[in-house]
């Protein structure tokens, strides 16, 4: 292994990490979500500039602190949890938050015998470790591994269910829907199969440099994704109306009446001379204050009589009205200009709505719709 080539790239890794998390911390959008995130970039830079001292003197002084830092990683999962959960619901680090940390403490004390040891032993440990030899269990990666995946799990489980609530509130859940975590997550999973390997089977080219220089790399990954991050309004949920005391969950069968008048009112909204549906950014939230009608009893009428989310509904309006605008011969606009116009906020978005409910592409819809009305319309004039 080339220490001194790794040497170079964990240096620099961490002086990106310290910038990187000064310039998160001073972040105002997602301020509590970044300042968690902070403080892990933080911690990885911590990790590896101990590391560089030490695998750049060899010296048993420096040991000391690697193995400190080498007990970071039980962090890193629990940390990755928390920014996640901040980002979602708009929670921050609170006092009772500390248990997500006793796998750390609890390591902590395991090899407190180490932390305390004396020089001597100290410097019989780093001869060890110089020679190859392991200096811990295979019980250790045992812990860190379940521990740690146990929590980048949870974490994109939160993500999941912000994406359905996203779904059944907001009409531009596509600019939210947190892809930036699914590549955080999905290059922590790559970094721990490396170390997972490593601890299973002796390889030549999966040794530490390479597992270590996977957390150097994402540490650049974090800094491309975390400070472009839009930012991310936690939205509670509504509260009933003053003469809707009953909590939704305690109604079983709401009469048919009142679906009835929601539903009349919504085609009022959806169908007027500006339909509700052209707001990009339209919530739930939004169409019930301007419906008179509590959110949850608006969100029932649109999965119950509607047969979808509130994402599918408002979608389902826009495709119709830009199918209307392509089969216009006389509507010159360009097909991004049309999606755009209806209230879609991005072209991927527009082109799989478009397929899945018309089971066309957008051009192709244009090329054979436009001629065939055109032809109606002369037809119907003479």
């Amino acid at each position: 292994m080339d220490i001194a080539f790794w040497v170079f790239v964990y240096i620099a890794a961490a002086v990106q990490a310290a910038l990187l998390s000064l310039a998160l911390w001073r972040r105002s959008a997602n301020r509590e979500a970044n300042r968690l995130l902070a403080v892990w970039v933080a911690l990885a830079g911590i990790d590896l500039a101990m590391k560089a001292a030490y695998w750049h003197t060899l010296s048993p002084e420096w040991f000391r602190a690697y193995r400190f830092v080498a007990l970071f990683p039980f962090l890193y999962g629990s940390l990755f949890f928390l920014y996640v959960r901040a980002l979602t619901r708009g929670q921050g680090f609170r006092w009772r938050d500390v248990r997500h940390l006793l796998g750390f403490a609890a390591m902590v004390l395991a090899t407190g015998d180490v932390l305390l040891a004396s020089t001597a032993r100290l410097q019989a440990m780093s001869a060890s470790w110089i020679a190859g030899e392991r200096s811990i269990g295979h019980w250790f990666d045992f812990a860190l591994f379940v521990y740690s995946l146990s929590y980048v799990a949870a974490a994109l489980v939160q993500v999941h269910r912000y994406r359905r609530y996203l779904r059944e509130r907001r009409s531009d859940a596509d600019r939210l829907s947190l892809r930036w975590i699914d590549t955080m997550a999905a290059c922590q999973v790559v970094i721990w199969c490396i170390a997972i390997v490593q601890a299973l089977v002796q390889l030549p080219i999966l040794n530490y440099g390479l597992l270590f220089g996977a957390i150097a790399g994402w540490i650049c990954v974090v800094g491309w994704f975390s400070l472009g991050q839009p930012p991310l309004a936690v939205e509670p949920e509504a509260e009933p109306a003053d003469d809707e005391t009953i909590a939704p969950a305690t109604i079983s069968e709401p009469d048919d009446a009142r679906y009835d008048a929601v539903q009349a009112r919504l085609a009022a909204l959806m169908e007027s001379a500006a339909p509700l549906y052209l707001e990009p950014a339209l919530t739930i939230g939004q169409v019930a204050k301007r419906s008179g009608y509590p959110e949850y009893l608006v969100s029932a009428v649109i999965n119950r009589r509607f047969g979808g989310t509130f994402w599918d509904y408002i979608n389902r309006l826009r495709v119709e009205a830009s199918r209307a605008c392509l089969a216009d011969a006389a509507d010159t606009r360009s097909i991004l200009d049309i999606a755009y116009a209806c209230g879609f906020t991005s072209k991927s978005t527009f082109n799989a709505a478009f397929k899945r409910q018309v089971g066309d592409t957008p051009s192709s819809y244009r090329k054979t719709a436009a001629p065939l009305k055109a032809a109606a319309d002369d037809a119907g004039h003479r």
